[in-house]
């Protein structure tokens, strides 16, 4: 049988209930359920705060409390009083008795009041005045007999033991709001206080009392006792116990309830309440259990300041030393953990840096080659250039019109003289274009080898002329763009010069034309 199986079959119906809303809520194995519905005292609704607040099953604690499974021994202390138990005795902590706090079922926050219709609310009247007649008469019966009340709730119904009828004609809220009003009727009643009420549900204040490791005073009210209104103007207000709960010192939380509003109700009933006014403390007490929140002191009745200081001190001290213990093992358990945090940050950089500076290696390696690849197909196109200009000088050689012989009278006699100094002497046709002159002059050298071969001409090139050919004196350029033949630009004959065309002066040169287009435009 699984470990699983066997706490199933260990449960209670009221277990199974919890096991199963809480479950359906969450979403989560029962495996992994049970040990925080056990923590959390099977209080559904403290289990499913602390599942979103992100506390999870703790394997290493259920480990080590299956080792120990064996149940602790029944406590044989009695219940401590502080209204009769002896100075003497409370401070001993071998008598000093210790009751787990108990949990209550609170309404929830959403849960709609139902109101039955009018007709049957006005049929049923004159029954709901002698109820109402009845419950008066045994109140005032549990005033005069405080053991009826807790006779009743030992031999009722389990089941109903939680519930009370709602007679007061106050509306249930759920705990927040019904807080909140406790709060707002005191000050109504009592005026401004510099108690800090907690203004939350009771679970929800046991739990902030755990989770911060410090003291819940539970103080209940019923205004239908002539005694509350005395006690809270004399005692709980007064100055020295306002300093003693306001002490940062003490670690003290006040949470306080109405008893006629359900949760108070309940809570007085759980805390076993039989005399008004009435106060309980409440703390962690991990020598009984690791989640542990026990009822170390009560306050029933009448007191002065003073008295009610001195016994709350005196259940307050002995119990500090346990919890600066737990508060030193959470301090060295919170800068472990700030250490490995902060060791896992430094760790977490250290890899970005390394990851930023390989994204750097390769985007160098990547833009190297990158340059590579660009100056090998630049050279590859240049080298190609050069295949082409070769193979179009051969070409165009072949091309080039004959010299006209002595026979032809208006020939055009050119002597061109070229930037290394050597001079071309050549005469052309009259109709010969000038784009003629300027192929002689680029196939020069071709046209002084003595063998020739036939090629054709470069597929897809355009050969452009890096040269000028000018006429010195006065200055006259000759551009082969400009078209025409040798005679109309140069006459009968000339004497040219060859000037090669820079990249600056192509670059000033389309300028220019640019901004001529522009302005005529």
């Amino acid at each position: 049988m699984s470990s699983a199986e066997l706490d199933l079959d260990q449960l209670s119906d009221s277990e199974r209930t919890a096991l199963d809303t809480y479950t359906t809520v969450t979403g989560q194995e029962p495996l992994e359920a049970i040990p925080l519905l056990r923590r959390s005292q099977w209080n559904v609704q403290i289990a499913i705060s602390k599942f979103f607040d992100g506390e999870g099953p703790d394997p290493v604690e259920e480990d080590r409390s299956e080792l120990h499974q064996s149940p602790p021994p029944r406590s044989n202390r009695r219940t401590q009083n502080l209204m009769s138990d002896d100075l003497t005795e409370q401070l001993s902590p071998a008598t000093r008795s210790v009751d787990l706090a108990p949990r209550v079922d609170t309404q929830p926050e959403n849960q709609p009041v139902y109101r039955p219709p009018f007709l049957l609310a006005l049929l049923f009247t004159p029954f709901n005045l002698v109820y109402r007649l009845l419950c008066s008469s045994f109140r005032l019966f549990g005033t005069l007999f405080p053991f009826l009340p807790r006779f009743f709730n030992v031999t009722a119904n389990p089941a109903l033991q939680g519930a009370r009828r709602n007679t007061t004609g106050r509306r249930p809220l759920g705990p927040k709001d019904t807080a909140a009003r406790f709060i707002r009727e005191f000050e109504e009643e009592y005026g401004s206080h510099p108690i800090p009420f907690l203004e939350n549900g009771y679970n929800m204040a046991l739990e902030k009392a755990h989770r911060d490791l410090k003291f819940l005073l539970v103080v209940l009210l019923s205004p239908e006792h002539d005694d509350t209104s005395s006690w809270v103007r004399n005692t709980l207000l007064a100055p020295e116990v306002v300093e003693f709960l306001s002490d940062p010192q003490n670690n003290v939380l006040v949470w306080g309830g109405n008893v006629q509003d359900s949760e108070a109700y309940q809570v007085a009933n759980s805390l076993r309440c039989t005399k008004f006014p009435f106060a309980a403390v409440v703390v962690h007490t991990p020598n009984v259990s690791s989640t542990a929140m026990s009822v170390v002191g009560r306050i029933a009745g009448t007191t002065t300041p003073s008295e009610a200081v001195n016994r709350l001190r005196t259940v307050i001290t002995p119990n500090q030393e346990p919890l600066e213990r737990i508060r030193s093992t959470r301090a060295e358990q919170q800068a472990s953990r700030s250490l490995r945090e902060e060791q896992d940050s430094a760790y977490e950089r250290s890899l970005a840096i390394d990851r930023e500076r390989a994204r750097q290696r390769r985007e160098a390696e990547a833009a190297r080659k990158r340059e590579e690849q660009e100056a090998a197909d630049r050279q590859a196109a240049e080298e190609q250039r050069q295949r082409d200009v070769t193979q179009w000088k051969l070409w165009r050689v072949q091309s080039l019109d004959a010299e006209p012989g002595p026979d032809v009278k208006d020939a055009v006699r050119v002597s061109v003289r070229l930037p290394s100094g050597d001079r071309i002497m050549r005469k052309f046709a009259p109709d010969a274009d000038i784009e003629e002159l300027y192929a002689v002059v680029e196939c020069y050298e071709v046209l002084q080898q003595t063998s020739q071969t036939y090629v054709s001409a470069p597929p897809g090139y355009n050969h452009q002329y890096g040269f000028r050919l000018v006429s010195p004196m006065p200055r006259a350029v000759y551009a082969v763009e400009d078209g025409g033949t040798i005679r109309e630009k140069i006459g009968r004959g000339g004497n040219l010069l060859v000037e090669p065309i820079e990249a600056d002066e192509d670059a000033d040169e389309e300028a220019d034309e640019e901004e001529a287009v522009e302005t005529s435009q």
